[in-house]
């Protein structure tokens, strides 16, 4: 069996290679969770004027949100928020989004697209801009997610001296993730909110029991 398709041109080609790539292409998204953890450690040699590289913030962003007793989704959001500040760091949370949104639920996906702005509220002050430009979202449903997720896990997770869990121990949740028929309603979930702290599953894992 061949190993590439037919053509050189796609015009030229037929079924059965369009068929082959479709199954090529399937099997290889298989493993976009993975190449998404190497791009993440990427980050941790960036140059950062931070106290935590990059990769580091990623990494205790996640950790925050699963001790809050976050879900699946929110906390590979909070783990990959910050994945395209190495290609695109003046555009990094729709970069982020645009690759998270076949996967996660909406309300994620939307929060991550709009968490730079969000996060303005931190400084733009300082540089004589509006720190309340996010209010221009004020109507939106996912609004109050945002807010929390700066406030919570975005914003706080500078911290040299916070122990964050093992990069491994994600890889599970973003395997999960990452092997979801993409884009299926069942997955997006427009509309639906889901808290993003759940005192009775920190409470859980805080005690071992999750």
């Amino acid at each position: 069996m061949t190993d590439t398709v037919k053509f050189t041109r796609m015009a030229d080609g037929d079924r059965d290679d369009y068929l082959f790539l479709e199954r090529h292409e399937r099997e290889a998204a298989l493993h976009v969770g993975d190449r998404l953890i190497d791009a993440l450690r990427l980050l941790d040699n960036v140059d950062s004027a931070y106290r935590v590289s990059r990769y580091q913030h990623s990494i205790q962003a996640a950790t925050r949100a699963w001790r809050d007793g976050a879900d699946t989704d929110w906390v590979v959001a909070a783990l990959l928020h910050d994945v395209g500040d190495l290609y695109a760091p003046y555009n990094h949370d729709e970069y982020a989004a645009s690759i998270l949104r076949p996967y996660l639920r909406d309300q994620c996906t939307w929060v991550i697209a709009n968490h730079g702005l969000f996060q303005r509220y931190y400084y733009a002050h300082h540089f004589g801009g509006n720190r309340e430009v996010r209010r221009r979202h004020e109507s939106h449903p996912y609004y109050d997610d945002a807010i929390l997720f700066c406030e919570r896990w975005d914003q706080a997770s500078f911290d040299p001296d916070y122990e964050s869990l093992p990069i491994d121990f994600f890889r599970p949740l973003v395997a999960e993730v990452f092997g979801r028929d993409p884009y299926t309603p069942q997955v997006i979930s427009a509309g639906v909110r889901v808290p993003l702290v759940d005192r009775v599953v920190a409470e859980r894992r805080a005690a071992g029991l999750d």
